[in-house]
């Protein structure tokens, strides 16, 4: 095997490069591509604080799946090992050539020299490889952390450029207090994992799929104040769509910001911004 380590939340633009690189060298040395990640945020081990993330466990290694073998750690259990004592462990897993990252480091005893890691390969029977280093067009601002802070700000387009594919929040479908039908608008509430980043409170446009079909979809993030919530929920109004999807999982991929959070004096007045905001769609 050849392979490649790191936590890749969000999968995005940089890091399928870096795996782009793992299948060419891959192929070149007939070994087979290998990712190895861990189940858990590294963070939330070392310091006990996990920052929101922009793909759950489930949906990283659902990405992860396409872009090689796939191999989870428990970062607990490999947290004291040192570079030369992991690298044996990969070694005894078959492992022949180690593709490292360009700002990657891994190990107890912090090692940041890639000579140090190219030394410990040679003694442990690895072959270390550099990553090259990123283009031109990603390099400076393609990484997981600006990802979040675009979220953040509410600039989801910014942040979709630098996934390279929408973002996405899904979820199975929930009772809420069918508010939206009374007013012509019934949308689906999904109960979200409560370790999703979600953008700043607001109205969204994007999309979801149900049996196989794109609608158009107009999706509200906050607490919906017009009718007193206090819970943060998660709901999208599926144009054009008709049917009972209460059970099932649905996921809204956001396009584009439209409006933040507000509250009205009525019913109505928040039926006739709803009728403004799909034009958004």
């Amino acid at each position: 095997m050849i392979a490649t380590i790191g936590y890749f939340d969000g999968v995005h633009r940089g890091h399928r490069y870096l795996f782009e690189q793992l299948r060419q060298l891959g192929a070149a040395r007939g070994l087979v591509p290998a990712i190895y990640t861990f189940r858990e945020h590294p963070k939330e081990v070392l310091c006990g604080l996990c920052p929101p993330l922009l793909t759950t466990p489930d949906e990283r290694f659902r990405l992860l799946e396409n872009e090689g073998e796939l191999h989870v750690l428990t970062f607990a259990e490999i947290r004291s090992l040192t570079a030369a004592e992991f690298m044996q462990r990969l070694h005894a897993e078959g492992v022949q050539s180690l593709l490292m990252g360009y700002d990657h480091h891994f190990g107890a005893d912090r090692l940041t020299d890639f000579r140090d890691y190219a030394r410990i390969g040679r003694e442990k029977g690895i072959e270390v490889v550099p990553a090259r280093e990123l283009p031109e067009e990603i390099v400076g601002h393609v990484s997981s952390s600006a990802i979040r802070r675009a979220l953040l700000a509410g600039e989801v387009e910014s942040a979709n450029r630098m996934l390279g594919y929408t973002y996405s929040i899904r979820g199975i479908v929930v009772r809420g207090n069918a508010i939206g039908r009374t007013i012509g608008f019934p949308t689906a509430n999904i109960h979200y994992a409560a370790e999703k980043l979600l953008p700043p409170a607001g109205v969204y446009a994007g999309r979801c799929r149900v049996a196989e079909h794109d609608y158009p979809t107009l999706m509200n993030i906050g607490t919906n104040p017009t009718v007193g919530n206090r819970s943060t929920t998660v709901e999208g109004y599926l144009t054009g769509f008709e049917g009972d999807v209460y059970g099932q999982q649905l996921c809204f991929r956001l396009e584009h910001f439209v409006r933040g959070e507000q509250k009205f004096g009525s019913l109505d007045a928040l039926r006739e911004q709803i009728a403004k905001d799909l034009r958004a769609l």
